[in-house]
């Protein structure tokens, strides 16, 4: 990951991703680049090839909002991209802080606590747990990175049988790590967790230079637990504005459904659990 030119490798590569058809381009028999060329991005975005090329380069590195903006229209980014290549535009050359260490205040434990029925976690910038309630510990327990999503992930042996969208959630993983990347200031545990997992995962590559966004938000996502099997659950990702780069993140199953009667089942056996190591 070179720091001294995201905003240059961000755009190489959402440029190479950009069909010309989807821009009504001609693809042209002799186009040797499978998206679009330096000097189209330039044209459709309303500034000099030279300029385009100095962007990517790292010889440019902050353009203005109003060019931010044109590049994120004639690359056909989304909402979540378009906001990533802003915080890069803005970030500049500028030297960047390092970043505050991620420790949970004193309310969100208490609060996740009193939530028994629910797992709930508190997310770092490269998702790790950092506080979790019961049933939360007990959702991701049994792995080898259980306390650490991203290496869960890619890392750990049976991560593919957890997870049996695993490839929806790896693509999600890689853009949630991504989008921590544009915030706050330099954080050297992020990078190590980058550069491990580009050198042990193959998987983890190959989307990595995609260089896609992706931020918790509200999804499905669905779980294949050790001990209560089949799970189908909901969760919300809220940002913690006390710590900046946090999320909680709390899972909820359906009403009656079957996963309701499994994440009671697990909370039971999480809490016989905890009585016994007391």
């Amino acid at each position: 990951m070179n720091r001294n030119n995201a905003l240059g490798e961000f755009l190489r590569a959402r440029r190479e991703l950009v069909s010309p058809g989807e821009l009504g381009l001609p693809a042209g028999p002799r186009r040797r680049v499978a998206g679009l060329r330096r000097e189209e991005v330039a044209l459709l975005a309303g500034v000099s090839n030279d300029y385009y090329v100095r962007l990517e380069q790292g010889r440019e590195r902050h353009p203005s909002p109003q060019v931010a903006d044109a590049l994120a229209q004639a690359l056909a980014l989304d909402e979540e991209a378009a906001a990533h290549l802003r915080r890069l535009a803005a970030a500049g050359g500028r030297r960047r802080p390092a970043a505050v260490p991620e420790r949970v205040g004193t309310n969100l434990p208490l609060m996740m606590a009193a939530w028994p029925a629910t797992p709930a976690v508190v997310l770092g910038r490269r998702l790790n747990v950092l506080a979790a309630n019961t049933l939360g510990r007990a959702l991701f327990d049994g792995h080898l990175h259980g306390d650490d999503l991203a290496r869960l992930v890619f890392l750990d042996p049976d991560a593919r049988r957890f997870y049996p969208d695993w490839e929806r959630v790896a693509v999600n993983t890689v853009g949630g790590l991504r989008a921590a990347t544009g915030d706050g200031g330099d954080d050297p545990a992020l990078t190590a967790t980058i550069e491990e997992l580009s050198a042990r995962s193959a998987a983890f590559r190959a989307l990595w230079a995609r260089h896609d966004i992706r931020q918790k938000t509200r999804e499905t996502k669905r779980f294949r637990h050790r001990l209560v099997g089949e799970l189908t659950l909901t969760y919300e990702a809220l940002t913690v504005n006390s710590d900046p780069g946090q999320q909680l993140v709390v899972y909820q199953a359906e009403p009656g459904s079957p996963s309701e009667q499994a994440l009671a089942l697990l909370g039971s056996l999480a809490a016989d659990r905890v009585r016994v190591s007391e």
